[in-house]
């Protein structure tokens, strides 16, 4: 029988629960500090090895703190989202048709806020 502590789990949802952390505290926290927060038994390895990541895709940015860094996001959690929706749409060369086909899978509510949006109107 496997223990559940070691079973990996992805690494997106460990960067979540980093990022979530980071944005609760409002200010920059060491790994330690991110380790603490978290309560979920991750070393402290672990927690350097994701803010690393985060910190080499640009997604959060650091300030040296005595030996090490603290670490602090460079958006928050919309702006983060709509930096991912760039860098998908940047990937696919047809730019029209991904954009056609994400308009025409909106709910009927979010083609409204979108038409608004882009209309300029900020009800």
């Amino acid at each position: 029988m496997t223990d559940p502590k070691d079973e990996r789990r992805p690494a997106g949802e460990l960067e979540a629960a980093v990022m979530a952390a980071l944005w609760a505290a409002g200010a920059p926290l060491t790994p330690v500090q991110v380790q603490a927060e978290l309560s979920s038994g991750l070393a402290r390895t672990t927690v350097v090895t994701i803010l690393s990541r985060l910190y080499d895709k640009g997604v959060v940015d650091r300030e040296r703190r005595g030996r090490g860094y603290a670490y602090v996001p460079v958006q928050d959690a919309p702006g983060l989202t709509a930096r991912r929706m760039h860098t998908e749409l940047d990937r696919d060369v047809n730019r029209e048709t991904v954009l056609a086909r994400f308009v025409a899978q909106l709910s009927p509510d979010d083609e409204e806020l979108l038409r608004r949006l882009l209309e300029g109107d900020e009800r």
